[in-house]
């Protein structure tokens, strides 16, 4: 079990305005209900009291059912891996970092260029998140484009599966795509779903305060399975959500609170993630800003009101919308990164990535995993006791003297001290020049080229591989693929 607790240093909402915002979300779920476009969603939600005008997909929610639904939904999730090593908790203020999923473009760190990516890109780097050790967990973090798009859901947890031993953060293009993939699960890991989940699953209502048929069916689906389900609220502050930081918190609240209800009415206990991706939103240019420090407070304070409610948190933070890992890459992520961090959001999900949450970049990943490491160290804060206040140390060797000799240097040097890796630049000036002058980003693709030239990820079990791509070649005859790569 690995659940790099952290310690909250950071809050945004005092208890009266996080009152203010569920006042508000209840009044909303009440009065103006929440559209949601699935039969199945709106038949369990008038069949348990809620309001529902069927012609309009309409469904008011009274308070009293927020409020029982909310004491249903669990406050921790343990995650399992597929080796047992890496199974992590979720919840509390445990933080753990994964990439950010479902890029269309990938960073070419050979030529630079920005292209789309194919199925062996996205191998490599799933293996190179497999092997960064401040990366807790994967992501389906790119879209193949040398796949089927009938099939790219179910392939990209393929490649996962056969390439890490790490749990994952994933998601469903489509209701059939939900139990595909599930099997896949379950066959990797030899036990139902629900019983010992590998994956979260992402389900996005579409601000403001909707849910299409696809994503409120994945949702009432993996509470059935019992399988993670993580609320991604999207709110573009002055777009599809109120300008103001607390209106935008409300009205994403309120999508948070609609799934919970669908979620818990469903199938009471089933696991569920508070989480998002609100950005503000630049009316110069017409783009999200995932990188604005809005849009990073924005974040902080919705995790905060998750855990107002014992939830377990994500939010999309560590990315970039700069085009390359550049300063503004640099400033973006790690205001992200230790922001959140301190916020104690539990899943943070971002790393790798550029260009509005569009793009990934090997270079960006191995940097950010740096980023991660030194935030965590900040997580842990300063321990005082009698050993790390080193009274009896300092006696001995004050005044003057040195510690370099001293057992307590090196028991507590290595606890004390985040040792990053060479990319970090700690050199000598004249040892740099020797080096070859090197910036952080020609270290990190050198870093990412090593580590993809040595690590192997541990195997699949023959039978189970074997079983695996006979499920994955069952489904492309279904839809009529007749090849995908890597298989």
């Amino acid at each position: 079990m690995c659940p790099f607790p952290g310690k909250r240093m950071l809050e945004f909402l005092t208890r009266d305005d996080m009152e203010a915002i569920h006042l508000a979300s209840l009044k909303l779920l009440e009065e103006r209900g929440v559209i949601v476009k699935n039969a199945e969603a709106l038949r369990v939600l008038k069949e348990n009291g809620c309001e529902v005008d069927e012609a309009r997909q309409v469904a008011r929610i009274p308070e009293h059912i927020v409020k029982e639904c909310l004491r249903k939904a669990p406050s921790l999730i343990r995650l399992y891996s597929r080796d047992g090593k890496h199974d992590l908790l979720i919840g509390k203020d445990n933080v753990i970092y994964n990439p950010g999923s479902t890029a269309t473009y990938l960073l070419d760190r050979h030529t630079g260029e920005i292209r789309a990516p194919t199925a062996q890109d996205f191998a490599e780097f799933v293996r190179l998140v497999d092997a960064l050790e401040h990366i807790h967990a994967q992501s389906t973090a790119m879209i193949p484009a040398d796949v089927d798009k009938s099939i790219a859901d179910l392939y990209r947890l393929y490649i996962v599966l056969k390439n890490s031993t790490k749990a994952i953060v994933t998601g469903a293009f489509t209701k059939e795509g939900l139990h595909d993939m599930v099997k896949m699960l379950e066959i990797v890991s030899g036990a139902e779903a629900g019983k010992r989940p590998m994956a979260i699953f992402d389900v996005c209502p579409s601000a403001p305060l909707m849910w299409s048929d696809i994503m409120c069916q994945n949702l009432v689906d993996c509470a059935k399975y019992k399988v993670p389900a993580e609320i991604v609220s999207m709110p573009q502050l002055g777009a599809t959500g109120p300008v103001t930081l607390a209106g935008s918190l409300a009205q994403l609240n309120t999508e948070e609170l609609s799934a919970i209800v669908i979620s818990q009415l469903t199938n009471p206990g089933a696991p569920i993630i508070y989480g998002g991706s609100p950005t503000t939103f630049d009316m110069r240019y017409a783009t999200p800003r995932l990188g604005a420090i809005e849009t990073v407070m924005l974040c902080c304070a919705y995790a905060q009101m998750g855990k107002f409610y014992g939830l377990p948190t994500h939010a999309y933070l560590g990315l970039s919308d700069s085009k390359v890992p550049d300063a503004q890459a640099g400033l973006e992520t790690t205001a992200g990164i230790l922001l959140g961090t301190m916020a104690g959001v539990n899943v943070i999900s971002g790393p790798g990535m550029l260009v509005m949450e569009s793009c990934q970049s090997f270079e960006k990943l191995v940097i950010d995993n740096e980023i991660c490491g030194m935030a965590l160290r900040l997580a842990k804060g300063i321990e005082v006791d009698a050993d790390t206040i080193a009274l009896e140390v300092m006696r001995k060797v004050c005044p003057g003297g040195h510690y370099l000799a001293e057992k307590h240097t090196r028991v507590w040097l290595r606890k004390e001290v985040f040792m990053p890796s060479p990319v970090i630049d700690r050199l000598s000036l004249d040892a740099w020049r020797r080096a070859g002058s090197k910036d952080i980003v020609a270290r990190a693709r050198e870093h990412a080229d090593q580590i993809l030239s040595e690590h192997q990820p541990e195997p699949l079990p023959p039978d189970v591989e074997r079983e695996l791509q006979e499920h994955l070649k069952a489904i492309m005859a279904k839809y009529g693929v007749e090849k995908v790569p890597l298989l």
